[in-house]
């Protein structure tokens, strides 16, 4: 099932492996987040693949208030996937997901972690930098709803945070950004 971490986000909240009864929390959260939402089924999918490491944050009264999915192969990962439900954006859920991958990734010795996010989610863009990501390329027309390029960020291994305080603590992201 995976390690159980403490968040840094605060009292009560967990990190743990994504089970299949989390799959609707995760499904309905991904809808309320992306324009281009993945299907329930694309989770499902993943989970007994070895090369994903799918994990939530599940609040002490047992709610999944956010998902990570990191894929990781030939030396390398890929954030694929990662949403706070919005009643929990702005207290950490994020940058403690998305610490709790980079650190698998360090672990798994991946040199370089990628991920891509909408030119306008500046909250994200900002939390990503302070993660150590610096943006490595651009894809035209990558999203579709609405349409917008996606930017590409690299992340290498043992990369620092340049900040402890996120920028999920600070603004609203984009309903339509990942």
């Amino acid at each position: 099932m995976g390690t159980v971490r403490a968040a840094a986000s605060g009292p009560g909240i967990t990190i743990r492996a994504m089970q299949e009864e989390d799959l609707s929390a995760v499904a309905a959260i991904e809808v309320a987040s992306f324009s281009d939402a993945w299907p329930r089924s694309a989770f499902a999918e993943l989970m007994p693949r070895g090369y994903a490491r799918l994990r939530v944050a599940v609040a002490a009264n047992g709610e999944v208030c956010g998902y990570c999915v990191l894929l990781l192969a030939g030396g390398e990962g890929e954030i694929a996937n990662i949403a706070t439900h919005p009643a929990w954006r702005g207290r950490g859920v994020g940058r403690a997901l998305l610490q709790e991958a980079l650190a698998a990734a360090d672990e798994a010795l991946a040199e370089a972690i990628f991920l891509e996010v909408r030119e306008s989610n500046a909250a994200a863009r900002a939390l990503y930098a302070a993660q150590g990501f610096v943006q490595v390329g651009r894809r035209r027309q990558y999203y579709q709803q609405p349409a917008e390029d996606a930017l590409v960020m690299r992340r290498a291994r043992g990369a620092s945070a340049m900040s402890p305080r996120s920028a999920d603590d600070h603004a609203s992201p984009s309903p339509f950004s990942r």
